[in-house]
């Protein structure tokens, strides 16, 4: 049963279909067209209002860290993780976000990129932010162990985080459709009422997980 109910989550056995279900994360670059972001529309308006929300946002979070064209960078992986979180909420779609080996390819580089720019550029200020301000010397020991622990786990939380959520809706609307076949057909249209609140939640779901990928990373990189 446990087999049957995770499988939803493989590719595929077969090597040319599995590397056309991981091509499914760059659907983005070809269901728009170029002429999309030239011609002035009604959805471009949307896109730059929530991209305009997005970077004053994180510029605020970055703060004195702030440079020209880093919030780009946070606002691109925004939209990136909120689109392949909604591409797996269609039919027969692969959901790449599911999968670990996906997610830690976002977050591990990203943390690698600001760790080795960090300590390079501002090894001072990395060393004094092991250790918080006001901390008893007796605890600094701990602390720096802990600061030191805190951060290396960081690329592993935001890649679980997003992952498990991930995982835990689709488990549950697949255990939902699961048992359909045997109910009555009051049961069944109750069902159909269940599962569409719970497409509604999971497409929250899709943007809140981007979103907190998204702040979290902008938050790593104003402490180097």
């Amino acid at each position: 049963m446990m087999s049957n109910l995770f499988s939803v989550f493989d590719p595929s056995t077969s090597i040319f279909s599995l590397s056309l279900n991981w091509l499914s994360s760059t659907l983005g670059l070809f269901l728009f067209p170029f002429s999309y972001w030239l011609i002035p529309s009604r959805y471009l308006v949307v896109f730059n209002s929530i991209g305009g929300t997005l970077h004053k946002e994180f510029k605020v979070l970055l703060g004195g860290s702030f440079k020209p064209g880093l919030t780009l960078l946070f606002v691109s992986l925004f939209l990136y993780v909120v689109f392949n979180n909604f591409l797996g909420l269609f039919p027969y779609i692969f959901t790449s976000t599911s999968h670990l080996s996906f997610t830690l390819s976002l977050s591990l580089p990203l943390w690698l990129a600001l760790m080795f720019y960090g300590w390079l550029n501002n090894t001072q200020h990395m060393f004094a932010h092991l250790v918080p301000q006001g901390t008893p010397g007796v605890l600094m020991p701990f602390m720096v162990c802990i600061e030191t622990v805190s951060n290396l786990i960081r690329p592993g939380t935001l890649a679980v985080r997003l992952c498990a959520n991930m995982i835990a809706g689709h488990l549950l609307m697949t255990l939902m459709g699961n048992t359909g076949s045997g109910l009555s057909t009051i049961m069944v249209s109750f069902l159909i009422l269940g599962q569409i609140c719970l497409l509604i939640l999971e497409s929250a779901v899709s943007i809140i997980q981007g979103y907190v990928f998204a702040v979290l990373s902008t938050l790593y990189s104003s402490e180097v």
